[in-house]
């Protein structure tokens, strides 16, 4: 497994943990923690897709 392969499924797998501490803060009645993991997952995918586009030409394997 290439460090882009994974780079990629740590990004993942860090927006996924972003949106379900977010729920949980929501349900938690924790609104702007709520709020911050939202945003922290929203930056992440930006990051991911900048990621994408700087290694566009290497290879997953």
């Amino acid at each position: 497994m290439s460090l882009k392969a994974f780079h990629l499924i740590f990004v993942t797998l860090l927006t996924t943990l972003s949106f379900g501490f977010s729920a949980w803060a929501f349900i938690a009645g924790q609104v702007i923690f709520g709020a911050l993991g939202i945003v922290a997952a929203i930056l992440v995918i930006i990051y991911g897709i900048y990621f994408l586009k700087k290694l566009k030409k290497i290879s997953y394997l």
